[in-house]
């Protein structure tokens, strides 16, 4: 039988299933208005469609990490996935922004109660519960933390779980969005004031490189003796901004306000001669992917072991290259799906659970990551590296699913216990000859008059 397995593997089965994968999730309950003339899907972003999207892109981000493995990049596999991160978030980003704007048009002093409701409940507690949860695997695993690492890591100060970094930056996006919305009522000055914040932002994580460079000697991280010799926290992914993925994404939350602000006015521009329109738009993106290739080719992100230093200056030259094109990913995505969009059981699972299925990839790549070495030499050893790969990969999905699952339980368990509503106690004013059931009757009117009051 693993005869026949090592025989498969050259058909790289891996790569194919992913392929098929991703065609049944764009396929399975499509809404599809192309060939259509003036015919559009009115609910393109619509919640349900939203949550959709926001599924997909979980996946991808999912197969994103399983890509970066190094037996991944080893072999070949799973190579389109490798750089495809930051669109995929970019997609989350997005959504974030869209329904900031809509949830502040649609409801009355949505700002009140803001910081509490939308970020330390939905953000803020959802993180620290992650913190912890990784913290207990940690000690369980027996993994070796000094007591200053444990308390910067269980404080969130250094990075205890390295993929939690998006519920950062979106607090901090959110709590600007906030502080603008609340001092100008000029909405066009508080996309300006979004859009420095990004930018300063951008510019701090390229200053701050990848790792704490301008610790020790000069180039201390490229010689041997120096990097086995780095204290735990000048290492890669210890700080918060360490590393471009925290930034590079960003600007599709401020297309996604300005999308929401002037969707009116966009849907209908697009539907007149919708297909000239969207090839321009098309163009325009492909022009501005090859202005950030340029960038990432010319200039690079990890300068630091080019041996000339942190060279900052060209890591800005690459956010700059590559931010354009941020912005518009996810606007030709979302015009895109004016005419075709998926809505199935996949995607919307995916789109539920989507935080806590990212936060807990990180998890299940490391529990499961003795799938993937000494295949020869492995009790699971399935016939070829391919073979073994793919048994990796649906793995980390699979415990990636369930973790996440697991650990939103407990994180909606710890926001009921901490954001539960105080219900008053209410007398009854009832006569006292009246009947048991007419009583509870009263009383049940009078507790709903005291609730809509509330």
């Amino acid at each position: 039988m693993f005869d026949f397995l090592a025989g498969i593997s050259i058909w790289r089965v891996l790569d194919r299933l992913v392929c098929l994968f991703f065609v049944y999730v764009l396929i399975r309950g499509g809404s599809n208005k192309f060939f259509r003339k003036n015919e559009y899907n009115d609910d393109f972003t619509s919640l349900e469609v939203m949550k959709s999207v926001r599924g997909l892109a979980a996946i991808g981000v999912i197969l994103h990490h399983i890509s970066q493995e190094w037996t991944f990049q080893e072999s070949g596999v799973l190579t389109p996935f490798v750089n495809a991160g930051a669109y995929f978030v970019a997609i989350f980003f997005f959504c974030s922004g869209y329904g900031l704007i809509k949830s502040y048009d649609s409801k009355k002093d949505y700002l009140n109660g803001f910081v509490k409701k939308r970020v330390i409940k939905a953000i803020v507690v959802p993180y620290y519960v992650d913190v912890l949860i990784y913290g207990l695997l940690i000690f369980i695993a027996k993994m070796p933390r000094e007591k200053l690492q444990w308390v910067t890591n269980l404080s969130g100060i250094t990075m205890m779980n390295v993929y939690a970094w998006f519920p950062i930056v979106l607090t901090l996006l959110y709590l600007v969005f906030f502080i603008c919305f609340k001092l100008f009522s000029n909405r066009k000055v508080c996309f300006a004031v979004i859009l420095l914040f990004m930018i300063a932002l951008g510019i701090g994580t390229c200053v701050a490189g990848h790792f704490a460079w301008w610790a020790g000697e000069p180039q201390w991280w490229m010689t041997e003796e120096g990097y086995m010799n780095a204290k735990w926290w000048m290492d890669e992914k210890i700080f918060w901004f360490h590393g471009e993925w925290w930034v590079n994404s960003m600007p599709a939350f401020l297309t996604g306000l300005i999308f929401a602000t002037y969707e009116k006015k966009i849907v209908p521009f697009f539907k007149k001669n919708y297909a000239f329109k969207f090839f321009i738009l098309l163009l325009i993106t492909v022009f501005l992917y090859g202005v950030s290739e340029y960038g990432q080719s010319h200039f690079g992100y990890w300068t630091e072991w080019e041996g000339y230093g942190p060279a900052i200056r060209e890591k800005i030259a690459t956010y700059f290259c590559q931010i354009p094109l941020m912005f518009v990913v996810p606007f030709t995505v979302f015009i895109f799906m004016m005419k075709y969009h998926v809505v199935n059981p996949v995607t919307q699972f995916f789109g539920k659970y989507s935080l806590h299925t990212y936060l807990m990839n990180l998890a299940a790549l490391t529990a499961l990551r003795f799938l993937s070495y000494n295949f020869d030499e492995s009790p699971f050893y399935l016939g070829g590296t391919y073979n073994n790969l793919l048994a990796y990969a649906i793995g980390v999905i699979i415990l990636s699913v369930l973790l996440g699952v697991a650990e939103q339980r407990i994180t909606e368990s710890v926001q009921r216990f901490l954001f539960q509503k105080k219900q008053k106690v209410v007398y009854s004013t009832a006569p006292r000859f009246m009947d048991d059931d007419d009583l509870k009757k009263i009383r049940k009117e009078e507790q709903l008059k005291e609730i809509q009051k509330e």
